[in-house]
């Protein structure tokens, strides 16, 4: 006996679910609007005081406009100028002027290097903030491999892997800030608490990622290693971290591209580099010169970011080998290529 319902039935059995389907998204549609409406009362952007024509009259205080011939406005980028040059966002010239002059004085090269320690001060404040972000990163890593290679279950079985993984969870869920603000009665407001609650900052993320590499390994070598009768180290050293020897750098690039922002962020709070300049020309409601503070910081990201994509793609041999300069001169031309696919 065939009790295949009839075609009519399947039709509107068909017609009903997807009446329900659509009625589903229209309530999910008005739950979202009616969320997003309570969320926007709750940051208090229904406030008259924050809506948006006050934000375009406010403009004009962070781009200075300046009429060109008294007709044709322009953003007049020389008042941006002249601010990071007086407080030497991007280049201390005292410093630099040790390095840079004609005829070259060996004393003061050498001074330069080794007395004065210049090479993250020749940039100024954007060097505070660089060297914020570069000893964050040297200081975890090392941490970051071991609480990494420990954390994996290949390495260290359940649950006494789960020793390094909690801590490294610990660690991650206390964002940086909150460690600067730990530190500071130990080592003082500046940048020397900054760079240490980044390290701490590392141990977690670093080490969270590479737990995520060694758990993805190819295990032919590492069975390979066994029949051999390699011990446990060497079969961690030259069966595991060899394969992830390429992944752990270039994770370690990018945390380093973290951590330069966040010594942007920790730097408001009063420890040094950019940072502290965007906060005090806000304090002092300088908005041109906060905006000048912005640029540098733009300026300071952009160059890390360059240059960690340039020795992420040594890393990779099937990328197209560039120079730093075929990289920044060539954008444009790979924008326009990528927009045409």
């Amino acid at each position: 006996m065939d009790r295949t319902p009839p075609l009519t039935t399947q039709f509107e059995n068909i017609k009903q679910s997807r009446k329900r389907r659509a009625i589903g998204w229209v309530a999910l549609v008005v739950f979202l609007a009616f969320t997003t409406l309570q969320a926007f009362a709750a940051t208090e952007l229904l406030d008259p005081d924050a809506r948006i024509g006050t934000f375009l009259n406010s403009l004009g205080e962070f781009f200075p406009i300046t009429l060109y011939g008294g007709v044709f406005p322009f953003l007049d980028v020389g008042e941006y100028i002249a601010f990071m040059r007086q407080e030497n966002l991007l280049y201390d010239p005292e410093i630099g002027g040790m390095l840079f002059q004609l005829p070259p004085d060996p004393v003061d090269i050498y001074a330069f290097f080794f007395q004065e320690l210049g090479i993250f001060q020749i940039f100024g404040e954007a060097g505070i903030t660089l060297a914020m972000g570069f000893v964050g990163t040297i200081i975890g890593f090392p941490f970051a491999l071991v609480f990494g290679t420990l954390g994996s279950e290949r390495v260290t079985p359940f649950p006494f892997n789960f020793i390094f993984r909690g801590t490294m969870s610990f660690i991650r869920a206390i964002p940086a800030i909150i460690w600067t603000l730990i530190f500071i009665p130990f080592l003082g407001l500046g940048p020397a608490s900054a760079a240490i609650a980044i390290a701490f900052d590392t141990i977690g993320n670093l080490g969270r990622l590479f737990v995520d590499e060694l758990e993805e390994i190819e295990d032919g070598p590492i069975e390979a290693m066994r029949t051999t009768g390699a011990s446990k180290p060497q079969i961690v050293f030259f069966g595991m971290l060899s394969q992830v020897r390429t992944a752990f750098i270039a994770w370690t690039l990018y945390i380093f591209e973290i951590n330069v922002r966040i010594g942007v962020t920790v730097g408001v709070l009063g420890a040094g580099g950019l940072g502290y300049i965007v906060t005090a020309q806000q304090n002092l409601l300088q908005f041109t010169n906060m905006m000048a503070s912005l640029l540098a910081i733009f300026i300071l990201i952009i160059s890390v970011e360059l240059f960690s994509q340039r020795l992420r793609s040594r890393l990779r041999s099937d990328d197209v080998k560039m120079s730093i300069w075929e990289l920044i001169l060539g954008f444009p031309r790979r924008m326009a290529e990528s927009a045409m696919k």
